[in-house]
């Protein structure tokens, strides 16, 4: 399985991005502050690719062991990021939730002109791709998750200064697309 980050839109206090699985729209994400310089627990994630891992220890996990007794089986953890000791997947809109974790929503917030960003219904999406992830990895499916930027033109070349994006629709099919086609080329 491979999970895939497309970052949309860059600023001093948030990174926004799209989620996909496989090629397919999954959901919509947040991450902490953006800057040019990695610093632990104060800027986004480096691009590149992670594998992922079922984390059973720590505070989040025991508070999400009981929050969802059901499915609950382990933190979804990325491997090997420099600069970070724990990146985890999650939900929430806080500083406590966001510092050094990517964050999972079905809908995307108006961002203000700082670029504080937030992502709405979170638990409803992070309930959905944990189970999905979480399922292949206690499978023992290779899961992988892939950092990208997109212009505003929708290629993956890298952009700092990327505006918001006004139609949120069309820009995840052209992703989408390509994301395919990407699959069919390799």
């Amino acid at each position: 399985m491979k999970i895939q980050v497309v970052r949309t839109q860059f600023g001093t206090d948030a990174t926004n991005g799209l989620v996909f699985i496989d090629g397919q729209f999954e959901c919509y994400s947040l991450e902490d502050q953006y800057q040019a310089v990695k610093v632990m627990h104060e800027t986004c994630i480096p691009e590149g690719e992670y594998k992922v891992k079922l984390r059973t220890v720590g505070g989040f996990n025991e508070r999400y062991t009981k929050k969802y007794p059901t499915f609950h089986r382990g933190m979804l953890w990325l491997q090997d990021v420099p600069g970070f000791e724990y990146i985890l997947i999650h939900q929430g809109n806080t500083d406590e939730h966001t510092s050094g974790c990517l964050i999972v929503g079905n809908t995307q917030q108006d961002l203000d002109v700082n670029f504080n960003g937030m992502v709405g219904s979170s638990a409803d999406a992070y309930k959905k791709l944990y189970k999905k992830v979480s399922a292949a990895i206690l499978t023992d499916e290779n899961v992988t998750i892939e950092y990208s930027k997109v212009n505003l033109e929708g290629s993956t070349e890298s952009c700092c200064e990327c505006k918001k994006i006004d139609n949120i629709e069309d820009t995840v099919k052209r992703i989408e697309s390509k994301l395919k086609l990407s699959k069919l080329i390799k």
